[in-house]
């Protein structure tokens, strides 16, 4: 056939494309256990939330544990989002939680109401305290509903969070 197959090398493993990422969003599974899902399952790689683990039980306190995988006892690769979603997604419960400017999202925790900020910057710090294998930039979403000068708007910030979230990515590396 034209199906396309591809290879990515981490260094938890390499995942053979196209995958299915199960959602471990807060570092767990629901209704499986992770030694189920990588040994008897076969699952290749997991998806966890950037915004939900910076909450509780913390990007810090993961990165004490030892990283995500010694976290979850997941020895395959990892993937997190960048926690854009989430934080634009506090407006959309009826509740104006979050106040997006070009340096990021200022939001109320959905937990407990204390305040707190992303930018690309501390989206891409708590991917690597988390110590993922893949980690996304900082994006902006867009509602159904926008004009098409909105989303243009929302596309060209995303554009300017992404060469923020690379070069602070660098910086990172460049540390390690």
């Amino acid at each position: 056939t034209k199906a396309r197959i591809g290879q990515l090398t981490t260094e938890h493993g390499i995942i053979e494309t196209p995958v299915f990422m199960p959602p471990a969003t807060r570092g767990f599974l629901k209704s499986v256990d992770s030694v189920d899902v990588a040994d008897n399952i076969k699952n290749q790689m997991l998806l966890v939330n950037t915004y939900h683990l910076y909450l509780r039980p913390g990007d810090k306190f993961v990165k004490k544990f030892g990283g995500i995988h010694k976290f979850m006892s997941f020895d395959r690769p990892i993937l997190s989002d960048s926690g854009g979603f989430q934080v634009w997604s506090l407006n959309k419960k009826g509740e104006k939680l979050a106040k997006i400017t070009e340096d990021g999202v200022a939001f109320r925790s959905n937990i407990d109401g204390s305040k707190h900020m992303f930018t690309p910057e501390k989206s891409i710090e708590i991917q690597h305290n988390l110590g993922v294998d893949i980690l996304m930039a900082f994006d902006e979403c867009t509602d159904d509903n926008f004009s098409k000068e909105k989303v243009d708007k929302v596309l060209d910030r995303s554009n300017r969070w992404l060469l923020r979230s690379c070069d602070f990515h660098q910086k990172l590396q460049k540390k390690n």
